[in-house]
């Protein structure tokens, strides 16, 4: 059936869902709680998305005294996770009546610059992934709403902070090589000064290091490919024995770990273990297949914008990590008797 040109209406979206107008104004305008049922809150949202119902923001902002924008900050959007988060955040918003503007900080980790004439009347709040809250005083001044994701929620200056359950992901690696016999480590790291990339480290060297006859050694790289291959090929080779597993900050790095192995005439899994960390499409594109951590980006950015909304409204925010898993595939087995 084809869809009238006729732009439709808060009455439309009221006769789709069978409830009154005012129901239907204060679903829209997020202010049902105690007054309208959870049940009629999803078929409202329903019928204005089967219609394609758009509201007025501009006369309703100017009521609300409200942009209802959100910015979200990222380091960069070289990887499929951002754009993750970001699809997670904007379902919500949407959900919500809010539109999300994605914002890559330039220098990576921050300082972020400030991509409006004024941020503070532009916006309505602030979500940064993976950054310091510092970096992001050129956009929210003293005033925006901030929530913070994969950040030191014990020195986070965001009203909220929302993580990924990262140090069980580490322990769940660690666990799993440990069992398959490893003991002796090379951990990969990400040459990035970010919480994140501290907590893999110390989470790696705590459970490697409460095994007898284990060790773990670290090298640093950048997140790039070719960075990874520069420093694991020099880790690899260096004087003394050689590691057995290899365990690195994420996807990226575990690619280029691959390629500093075969270029030192050795073999996945069977000379030397990989993993990664994040499950990018990456993962399973290269031979063999990684064994890593799955993040649900998705899910991390849905909560991240839940979580900005209960700031908004003056609620606290669910609490809790959001839990992680392993996935074991072909690139990591018993270290080989030799």
């Amino acid at each position: 059936m084809a869809r009238s040109s006729t732009r439709p209406t808060s009455r439309d979206v009221a006769q789709a869902a069978g409830v009154s107008q005012a129901a239907v104004s204060l679903v829209l305008g997020d202010k049902w709680r105690g007054r309208v049922s959870e049940a009629t809150v999803e078929r409202v949202r329903q019928a204005a998305r089967d219609l394609g119902y758009r509201p007025n923001l501009a006369a309703r902002n100017l009521r609300l005294g409200r942009t209802r924008t959100v910015l979200l900050v990222v380091p960069a959007l070289t990887t499929e996770f951002f754009a993750g988060v970001y699809t997670g955040a904007a379902r919500v918003a949407a959900d919500h009546g809010f539109g999300v503007v994605l914002y890559p900080s330039p220098e990576g980790v921050g300082p972020a610059r400030d991509p409006f004439a004024s941020a503070q009347a532009a916006l309505d709040g602030v979500i940064a992934s993976s950054m310091a809250a510092d970096a992001l005083s050129a956009i929210r001044g003293d005033q925006l709403p901030l929530v913070m994701l994969d950040s030191d929620p014990s020195g986070s200056l965001g009203a909220a902070t929302v993580n990924l359950d990262i140090t069980d992901g580490v322990r769940q690696v660690a666990e799993h090589l440990l069992g398959l016999g490893h003991r002796r480590f090379l951990h990969l790291a990400a040459d990035v000064p970010s919480w994140t990339f501290e907590i893999r480290g110390r989470e790696l060297a705590a459970r490697v290091g409460a095994v007898p006859g284990a060790s773990v050694r670290t090298a640093r790289a950048p997140i790039s490919i070719e960075g990874a291959l520069t420093a694991a090929e020099a880790a690899l080779a260096a004087p003394g024995p050689r590691p057995t597993a290899l365990v690195c900050d994420d996807d990226k790095l575990a690619a280029g770990a691959y390629k500093a192995v075969r270029r030192l005439g050795l073999r996945v899994p069977d000379d030397v273990s990989v993993t990664g960390l994040d499950d990018l499409a990456l993962a399973t594109a290269i031979d063999p297949e990684l064994t890593t951590v799955r993040l649900d980006a998705e899910l991390f950015g849905e909560r991240g914008m839940r979580a900005l909304l209960a700031v908004l409204e003056g609620r606290a925010p669910e609490a809790g990590d959001i839990p992680v898993e392993l996935v074991v595939r072909a690139s990591t087995a018993p270290p080989s008797a030799s």
